[in-house]
């Protein structure tokens, strides 16, 4: 039995590791402009402001998106292209390139999936005090109202925000990621707070301004502990431990509980009185959001196991694969991932983001035989099959189409179907880009072979 009838089959992007034109038009710069072009900040000083180039080959590249088979985009708005101050005044060219970019999709017939926000802050916000400005949710409820009145006519399936784990807890709490900030916790957990507080005023003004029924989830940066065993014991540490706070910012409870339940979990936030910071109660009712989908970013997770009713990671065998970014292969992460969120919070899962880095080259025939990417699809795509068994699970978004701007590790890591060339700005399907075509043509049975 395949995956279900409407199963949504993709790839994911982000605005920032694929578009380009930093310094064309009238665009505003992100913090991701200001990190790429400082010292330092990316392996061998490799600059963004190309990127891929999409903002001038994005008709050639959804042409090719629709050569592979590919039934869904999900793509980012770079909110300073569209708004370069991030308030004010919208940009004539960031507002048609991304009309069109939808308007290429439809012709396509490729279903957008587009998300508002995925990392790029606008750099004029950020000399404003960022995400700790007690406006800044306002900021962002303002962006979205201003996406739904541009393209609400062909938006339907909407991401808030992709991986507030990443960019509040590696951005502001441990410096590895732009804005590039070690904030105290208090200051971290006021960030945090304003990020669910945009994403409460942007669910709700999207409703009342796009004129159609929309679907709307955020993207979770998903690592959850998985059970070393299938032994009941094992398996509800897992579920546990997932919820668990570990005392940093990721973990999904932190981001979902306060969106789907009104409220913080019980650790978080005594972790967060401890250091002086109390959530205001009243904010909750806006927080508290009606959200149609689980999106989750999964790659990898962290297996554990119940000993006397205590949690004990296992550290990984030699034997188990590691990934070029050196991430553990547990294909079962597809499984228990997906399975932990459904009973936590009863809304249909969408695998917004799952793919490998994998050391690659074209070889001399000019061809990238990525045999490893297609055993790693088949191998999570079986387990994610096995739980879409039990559960509901709504679609599958490859992370990436090409080999992009892999944030501080530059164009040095290569998770694309399609190998991306920095020089010559060439694309070229690889092996697994065929192989994904023909999952996709079967939905999903080619993988369960």
């Amino acid at each position: 039995m395949a995956f279900s009838k409407n199963f949504a089959w993709g790839v994911a992007t982000a605005s920032y590791q694929i578009e380009g034109g930093t310094y064309e038009d009238d665009k505003g710069l992100s913090v991701w402009d200001v990190a790429s072009a400082t010292e330092g900040r990316v392996f061998e000083g490799h600059k963004g402001h190309v990127g891929c180039d999409h903002y001038h080959k994005w008709k050639e590249d959804v042409a090719l998106m629709k050569e592979l088979g590919i039934k869904a985009y999900r793509f980012s708005i770079n909110w300073s292209r569209l708004i370069p101050d991030g308030t004010g005044k919208i940009s004539e060219a960031g507002r048609n390139f991304y009309l069109n970019l939808f308007k290429e999709l439809k012709n396509a017939d490729i279903e957008p999936w587009v998300t508002l926000f995925h990392w790029d802050y606008p750099y004029a916000l950020y000399k404003r005090g960022g995400w700790l400005n007690p406006e800044s949710s306002d900021w962002f409820e303002n962006y979205a109202k201003v996406c739904a009145e541009l393209f609400g006519d062909y938006m339907e399936n909407i991401i808030l925000i992709n991986e507030p784990e990443c960019f509040v807890g590696l951005g502001h709490f441990t410096a590895g990621h732009a804005p590039f900030l070690k904030l105290p916790v208090r200051d971290v957990a006021q960030v945090a707070h304003n990020v669910l507080l945009a994403c409460g005023k942007a669910e709700k003004i999207l409703r009342k301004t796009v004129k159609h029924p929309v679907k709307i989830g955020t993207a979770q940066a998903y690592w959850p502990a998985i059970p070393a065993t299938e032994s009941k014991k094992d398996v509800e540490m897992a579920k546990k431990e997932t919820f668990a706070c570990h005392k940093d910012f990721g973990g999904p409870a932190l981001w979902l509980d306060p969106l789907l339940k009104g409220e913080y979990p019980q650790d978080f936030l005594a972790w967060f009185k401890e250091n002086g910071f109390i959530p205001p109660a009243e904010d909750m009712k806006i927080i508290r959001s009606l959200l149609d989908f689980c999106g989750l970013n999964t790659y990898s997770g962290n297996p554990v196991k119940d000993e006397e009713g205590k949690p004990v990671y296992l550290t990984p065998s030699p034997a188990v694969p590691k990934t070029d970014m050196r991430w553990n292969v547990y294909p079962t992460v597809m499984y228990y991932g997906p399975k932990f969120i459904f009973e936590r919070y009863g809304l249909p899962v969408v695998y917004t983001e799952d793919g490998v880095a994998l050391a690659e080259w074209k070889d001399l025939n000019g061809e990238i035989n990525d045999d490893s990417r297609i055993d790693f699809l088949k191998r999570y795509l079986r387990e994610l099959h096995r739980a879409a068994q039990e559960i509901p699970v709504e679609g599958y978004f490859y992370w990436t189409f090409y080999d992009n701007y892999e944030w501080t590790e530059g164009f040095s890591k290569k998770f694309g179907i399609v190998h991306f060339d920095p020089e010559t700005l060439e694309r070229t399907p690889k092996k697994s880009a065929w192989f994904y075509k023909k999952v996709i043509e079967t939905n999903g049975e080619e993988a369960l072979k």
